[in-house]
């Protein structure tokens, strides 16, 4: 059974930054790529970021987040970053970590993992 546990959110004011942690466990980590979600209130979640494996050549981001988000992965600690700078208040959510084996599909949101908790990022005007 895989497991997702995200941290590293909390109250920022916009233009700050914030790293976002996802350890896994459950799974070869090396052999599936990774991506970032997030779901803000009354909205669907969305895609934001994903890195593929096992080395994370390829990384891919949504269009509101190109440029002020960097994905990173650390295969020896089976965790997965999300560096986000020049934050903005739309980018207020909650975060989440999920995975698939085929990266590609995590970009239309098919994962292969059960939602974690995620970690709440809150950015202030």
């Amino acid at each position: 059974q895989v497991q997702l546990i995200e941290s590293g959110g909390g109250l920022v004011q916009a233009g700050g930054s914030l790293r976002l942690s996802c350890a896994a466990s459950g799974l070869s980590f090396s052999t599936y790529s990774m991506g970032w979600f997030r779901q803000a209130p009354g909205q669907d979640r969305e895609f934001v970021a994903s890195i593929s494996s096992p080395n994370g050549v390829s990384k891919y981001y949504g269009d509101s987040v190109k440029g002020r988000f960097t994905i990173s992965r650390d295969n020896a600690k089976n965790t997965v970053y999300l560096q986000m700078n020049s934050l903005k208040p739309e980018d207020t959510a909650v975060y989440y970590c999920n995975t698939n084996l085929d990266g590609s599909r995590l970009r239309v949101g098919k994962v292969s993992g059960s939602w974690g908790q995620g970690t709440q990022v809150t950015v202030s005007s």
